[in-house]
């Protein structure tokens, strides 16, 4: 392992003196076209979202990082563990599967932030979950680089993209802090702040979806194993972090958090790395892989999205049902008086909010159908 170089003669996959193929040109305008979108979605979409953080919930998280630790073990123990079986098992080529190991041990990204806000997660986790995942990958990524390339006896040292690490940390940290201030000094706007960030996000992660499909059409690796790889995970990804959060009785809430958090990497921080690491004939082989990633990440998270809001208003239905049947069933009761079926209903809204902790009640609290009953973390 060893730092970035810090010019393009140092490094051999931006060595001038190696013509590049046909193929990498695309990836180059590619390249261009998402650091430009990634940079401008990382500020808006972060300082909109830092409008939904509470600092005193924020602090409660590092002071108890118990969420931290279960996200953090996802990201860092399952996802390269899942990346080198993955790669094992499907006898990939060598590049291909440093690829997908690097991809592996890549940090979550930002676009778990907006798909989490969308499914009612637990913001104020999944950023600071992103945060520290970012600063634990100055560490983890090269001892897990190192721990899985042990038995493949690679001769291409891996590059470290430590300054890009930096720039993800300062884009990411900075307008959370400047949203957490607007929320903390002018909590109303920064409401209006959040829903018009959330579009912008949509929006953003549309325009990345189709920028990448119609700018890479050409350069898409051949290699059905290799997409099949690409498919499947991310969705491995977001099923055993949901479980491992399930098994170590974290909310529901939570379990979605991490979940998202735990299946979406930092897409960016991969395809430079390998730029760093290897030559221009060996990405024709490995940057299909992080860019069919990304694009799946994409249609994994707008499909969870839309599971989640069909689910929250089936539930929203059959609550207005019961309501409805309760409430004709207290006014076809003559005998008991108003002041008795106030009474009971108070008392039936009592025991609905303080409801212990069976499965189905925590579910349906943490969804917030009604947006009056506040889920406990």
């Amino acid at each position: 392992m060893r730092a970035n170089c810090s010019s393009s003669s140092a490094c051999p996959a931006n060595s001038s003196e190696e013509e590049l193929p046909v193929g990498l040109e695309v990836h180059g305008n590619l390249e261009l076209v998402f650091t430009v979108v990634t940079a401008v979605m990382m500020g808006l979409l972060m300082f909109s979202l830092g409008c939904s953080v509470e600092f005193r919930k924020l602090w409660s998280h590092i002071r108890r990082p118990w969420g931290i630790a279960v996200g953090l073990l996802c990201q860092f123990g399952l996802m390269p563990l899942t990346a080198y079986l993955l790669a094992i098992s499907f006898s990939l080529k060598p590049a291909q599967a440093v690829a997908v190991l690097v991809m592996g041990c890549c940090p979550g990204g930002t676009i778990s932030n907006i798909f989490t806000f969308w499914v009612d997660g637990d913001m104020d986790l999944s950023i600071t979950m992103t945060t520290c995942s970012t600063v634990a990958a100055l560490g983890m990524m090269p001892l897990c680089l190192y721990l899985y390339t042990l038995s493949w006896n690679l001769e291409q040292n891996l590059t470290i993209p430590y300054q890009n690490i930096g720039i993800t940390l300062v884009c990411l940290t900075i307008p959370v802090a400047f949203g957490v201030y607007v929320n903390y000094r002018w909590p109303k706007q920064s409401k209006i702040i959040l829903k018009i960030g959330a579009i912008v996000g949509g929006v953003l992660l549309l325009v990345v979806a189709v920028a990448g499909v119609v700018l890479a059409k050409g350069s898409w690796n051949s290699d059905i194993t290799l997409l099949t790889i690409s498919f499947i995970f991310p969705l491995i990804g977001h099923v055993t972090g949901f479980l491992l959060a399930l098994l170590t009785h974290q909310s529901w809430q939570r379990c979605r958090t991490i979940s998202l958090e735990t299946g979406a990497q930092n897409i960016q921080m991969c395809v430079t790395m390998l730029q760093l690491s290897f030559t221009a004939k060996q990405l024709v082989q490995m940057l299909s892989f992080p860019l069919a990633y990304g694009l799946f990440q994409l249609l994994d998270g707008f499909l969870i999205v839309a599971a989640y809001k069909m689910y929250k208003r089936r539930l929203k239905n059959e609550h207005r049902k019961k309501n409805t049947r309760c409430e004709e069933g207290c006014h076809n009761k003559k005998s008991t008086s108003p002041k008795e079926t106030g009474a009971f209903l108070e008392v039936n809204e009592e025991v609905t909010i303080t409801s212990g902790p069976s499965m189905p009640m925590d579910l349906h609290t943490t969804l917030e159908p009604t947006g009056h009953i506040s889920s406990g973390t």
